[in-house]
């Protein structure tokens, strides 16, 4: 029996969606096992750019666990019969075939120290998880439970960690390429980026109440601030931004509801 054209489709977009995600861990893990030129994502972090103040600390990282786990809970999600139809999923979906495709294209390129095209696919994920944001309302429109936990929370998450990623992804860069920074300070560069990551954060706080996004920024601060404890300036600069995020969402949360 051939299904109608609309249900194909949709069959398709559920499949290429799920395959893509699975697709991307896959790359992910075999990137850290068997790194191409001997070194994987970690070991580069830690010694081409072990002078990059913004890198966070090595524990950070186990973020993409958490990742991950939504990432497949949403990739599960979507594959169910009943979700077929969900305007939400069909407005969304290819959006994160694209990340997750960039994702992998960036592995490459971070692997094979094209740094500067890792930016470019780094903003690849970056622009398609905004669009996918911005598409589902994420803190502007009531979902069930299920759906928040299955597709607004994966996606707030994985938002929040590409964003910092993103900033830290071009500071690499720009250390590889040796741009002096127009003179300015080497730490006061980094609280600048690091002001500008909150305020990013601050906003969407504020208009999303979205506390996922928010958590991971804190976590993102909290590890930079554990990586250089011994510069005063970024350790104590990253802290007090993170109690403010915290501080931020407390309000938030405990504000009353109309």
């Amino acid at each position: 029996m051939q299904l109608p054209n609309s249900n194909l489709q949709n069959f398709l977009r559920q499949i290429l969606t799920l395959m893509a995600i699975i697709a991307a861990f896959i790359i992910n893990v075999v990137s850290n096992i068997y790194p191409l030129n001997g070194m994987n994502i970690g070991t580069i972090s830690n010694t081409i750019f072990q002078d990059v103040l913004i890198v966070p600390a090595n524990y950070a990282f186990i973020i993409w666990g958490l990742i991950y786990v939504g990432l497949f809970s949403l990739g599960i999600y979507q594959v169910l019969p009943n979700q077929k139809e969900d305007q939400d999923l069909q407005n969304t979906a290819y959006f994160l075939v694209i990340a997750s495709v960039c994702q992998s294209i960036w592995v490459y390129f971070f692997l094979a120290r094209y740094f500067d095209l890792s930016v470019v696919a780094m903003l690849g994920i970056l622009i398609s998880l905004m669009m996918i944001y911005y598409r589902l309302g994420i803190g502007k429109k009531a979902v069930n439970r299920s759906k928040k936990l299955c597709l607004h929370y994966p996606i707030s998450i994985y938002l929040s960690w590409i964003s910092v990623a993103t900033i830290v992804n071009i500071a690499c860069t720009l250390h590889f390429y040796k741009w002096t920074g127009w003179g300015i300070n080497s730490q006061l560069w980094t609280v600048i980026m690091l002001i500008i990551a909150t305020i990013i954060c601050g906003i969407i706080v504020i208009k999303c109440e979205d506390i996922p996004y928010s958590s991971v920024t804190v976590w993102a601060l909290i590890a930079i601030a554990v990586k250089h404890w011994d510069k005063a300036l970024i350790r104590n600069s990253a802290l007090i931004l993170a109690m403010m995020i915290f501080s931020l969402i407390t309000f938030v949360t405990m504000k009353p509801r109309n």
